[in-house]
């Protein structure tokens, strides 16, 4: 792990710092990032957002949604790509962890260029997960 990282939970993080390691980490490809409005409630509904910065400057972010009990599902990992395979995003996941409690399991969604980083860290695929995407959502009445 890097070790000039310096990790916190930072529930005000600013939509703008968001929006910017989003797009430095190419996750911004499937982010709205063009509406600021929507990236800060995603931020102020939140449970966990844990940060990692170098000198000050946001170089990973983690968010979380979680009931602290049963599960927690880790909606946005995100790390700079300049800093990418240092161990950052493996320390915001095991902070994400064990803010949300480690007797909680650990729910993501990956992204396509990130498949294969997460068996190298030791997360296990699961076959079963179903999505009904927001802009396509079927009318379930």
């Amino acid at each position: 792990m890097t070790t000039d990282v310096d990790y916190a939970i930072e529930p005000a993080l600013t939509a703008a710092e968001f929006i910017d390691v989003l797009v430095r980490s190419t996750l911004a490809e499937r982010r709205p990032v063009d509406e600021p409005d929507r990236i800060a409630a995603m931020l102020a509904y939140a449970d966990i957002v844990v940060t990692a910065r170098v000198g000050g400057r946001l170089v990973g972010v983690a968010r979380a949604v979680s009931d602290f009990s049963y599960c927690c599902y880790l909606s946005d990992l995100a790390v700079d790509e300049a800093f990418q395979r240092r161990g950052i995003g493996r320390e915001l996941i095991r902070r994400t962890h064990a803010a949300a409690g480690r007797r909680t399991m650990l729910i993501l969604l990956a992204a396509p260029k990130a498949r294969d980083y997460y068996p190298h860290i030791g997360m296990a695929p699961h076959d079963s997960c179903w999505v009904i995407r927001g802009e396509t959502a079927p009318d379930l009445r």
